[in-house]
């Protein structure tokens, strides 16, 4: 694998030899700044074979490097192993990201996808690299590329809110024509598909795990026009009932190709003030739009959608609630399954058991698939925080140490997101060391009350205080937003160390998930979903604090009790009682008795 690899770099090398171009940038996201491309974006796994979803390639003459965090860094280093890429390290106190490593190699000319580079990373390049021509070139790999895959196209659905929970479209759209009026501009350009599928009510499968459309939204006072891709040979019947639907609510279809035509229309009209958010639209767009508008035209900002869609409404929080009852269900059958299949002697490798957690979640009413691709790691496997469960020659779950499965489920009313390390029989006075320190950590998080106002950063140590007082750490985010039948990581709000002025805000959902990762030993996280809800007020302001919808019982035979600490044991305690009493009604009967004695 890595011969073809390195080919395909030296391919990308005679290219720019030809077109003199000292580098080229290439980042591993798509058009609209999704995390997970679709097929036809993934060019940093076609280059260089690195798979994570967060990394970013730059290529000279005589360089090649893969920008990277420490979720990726021992697969990275794996999988770039003879392709000559080099593996930088991001989000450690002595990195060196792109503009700045671009900068001191004093590159004259440096090409980009500007389909794929945002506007805020294109002007952080050209600002260290002052004196360099950045050349934005759409689809650059297309050359080299031959079997390119298209852009996808598929089904479009819309939601009965009346069902599933949520707003109404055309409230959402009076909402946002509203704030543009208090923003003085005339047209919002939405390039986010997330942001998209909010405000259109509308879903799709064009990202693999992720329920959105290729599309842009381009919203003024007068129209809303929706820039999508259309089946034009065999139109899908759910498709055309969806557009049916959208047009009768004075939505206007556009084809994915028509926004630089409908932005010079618009540009024609010296009255237009068009909004844009840099951190999401591509540098090809927003060049275009730079070349056919006036600077005063328009304006720059952080989408004000974000924001609106990560505070959940009553009737989507009471779905939820259910929603993660039913989640929960399909979990304690797998785990159930995961125990008796092992303690029995029979080989069960990662990937069956990946495969049989994904058939108990199918049966549940409403499920539209997986939230992400599901890890199922066990022993050493488990010490890549994002460990891709191979098909073929995955690891034996054996009846010891540690086992970890992330994964989560797409809903009609709702995303799921759970992450359960269970110990598979005896295990190392270590490995219970690091359970109960990360276990600690999350129980102490959920039982967190903070001042209205808080931001995610502010509160970020308290997942890890048991863990830095034992002198250990982990790298990642302790809590990422999730959507609502969408992205399964969304913001505004998170909980890590990198500061984060936005405030957690009552009917926000997030994930509480510490971890700890020895290499070549075991990784443990321990992950439950938070909803942020009032705590009352008293003379010093008011509070806020978590609720846990995460209902799925945490095993305790690997806890060290006076580790844990008596607050924390009384929480577990409590919850674990709360899971049997919500779930044992609903489980298979000799599922409810294994759960009994799990908890007890």
């Amino acid at each position: 694998m890595s011969i073809s690899y390195t080919s395909r770099i030296e391919a990308l090398r005679e290219l720019m030899k030809s077109k003199g171009w000292d580098a080229v940038v290439i980042c591993g996201t798509d058009p609209h700044s999704s995390e997970y491309p679709a097929s036809r974006w993934k060019q940093v796994e076609w280059l260089t074979g690195f798979t994570g979803e967060a990394g970013d390639v730059v290529i000279t003459a005589t360089e090649a490097g893969l920008w990277t965090d420490s979720r990726y860094f021992i697969q990275a280093e794996s999988q770039l192993a003879g392709t000559g890429v080099v593996l930088h390290k991001t989000r450690q106190p002595d990195s060196v990201y792109i503009p700045q490593w671009l900068s001191e190699k004093g590159l004259r000319t440096i090409a980009v996808d500007g389909l794929c580079l945002s506007v805020d990373f294109a002007e952080a390049i050209e600002t260290a690299s002052a004196g360099s021509e950045l050349v934005e070139v759409p689809d650059i790999l297309s050359a080299i590329w031959t079997d390119r895959p298209d852009i996808p196209v598929t089904p479009i659905v819309t939601l009965d809110v009346e069902c599933f929970g949520g707003e109404q479209r055309q409230d959402k759209i009076a909402w946002l024509r509203g704030w543009m009026l208090q923003h003085e501009c005339s047209h919002m350009l939405l390039s986010s598909l997330d942001e998209i599928a909010w405000m259109l009510n509308v879903r799709g499968n064009d990202i693999e795990y992720n329920p959105l459309v290729i599309s842009y939204l381009l919203v003024s006072q007068e129209e809303v026009r929706w820039f999508v891709r259309k089946e034009v040979e065999h139109p899908d019947p759910d498709t055309e009932d969806s557009f049916a639907e959208l047009e009768a609510d004075d939505i206007i279809i556009d084809d994915y190709t028509a926004l630089e035509d409908a932005l010079s229309v618009i540009s024609e009209d010296p009255e237009t003030r068009l909004f844009i958010d840099p951190s999401t639209l591509n540098h090809h767009i927003s060049s275009h739009i730079s070349n056919i508008f006036e600077r005063e035209s328009v304006i720059n900002g952080r989408s004000p959608v974000i924001l609106r869609k990560s505070v959940r409404t009553e009737s989507e929080i009471k779905n939820l609630r259910q929603t993660y009852i039913e989640d929960g269900v399909a979990m304690e059958c797998f785990l159930y399954w995961l125990d008796k299949e092992v303690s029995s002697g029979r080989e069960v490798t990662e990937w069956e058991a990946s495969e049989r957690l994904t058939a108990f979640r199918e049966q549940i009413p409403g499920y539209r698939g997986n939230s992400f691709e599901n890890i199922s790691a066990y022993g050493p496997n488990a010490a890549l925080p994002h460990y891709s469960t191979p098909r073929e020659g995955s690891a034996v779950i054996r009846p010891k140490g540690l086992y970890l499965v992330d994964s989560g489920g797409q809903y009609l009313t709702g995303t799921t997101d759970i992450t359960r390390t269970v110990p598979m029989g005896e295990c190392s006075d270590l490995e219970k060391e690091d359970y109960t320190l990360v276990l600690k950590g999350m129980i102490d998080l959920s039982m967190a009350v903070f001042p209205k106002g808080t931001a995610g950063c502010q509160i970020d140590a308290m997942a890890r205080m048991p863990l830095w007082r034992a002198r250990r750490n982990f790298g990642h985010g302790t809590g990422h937003g999730i959507g609502y039948w969408l992205c399964v990581h969304e913001g505004p709000q998170d909980i890590r160390q990198n500061f984060n002025a936005q405030p957690l805000l009552p009917g926000m959902v997030t994930s509480n998930e510490p971890g700890l990762y020895r290499e070549g030993c075991h990784g443990i996280r321990h992950e439950n979903i938070v909803l942020c809800r009032e705590a009352g007020t008293s003379e010093f302001g008011d509070w806020l604090s978590f609720e846990t919808l995460t209902c799925c019982h945490i095993d305790t035979s690997a806890v060290i009790p006076e580790l844990l600490g008596k607050d924390a044991l009384e929480w577990l305690d409590e919850y674990n009682s709360r899971v049997y009493e919500t779930l044992s009604p609903l489980l298979p009967q000799e599922v409810a008795e294994w759960l009994a004695i799990r908890i007890s």
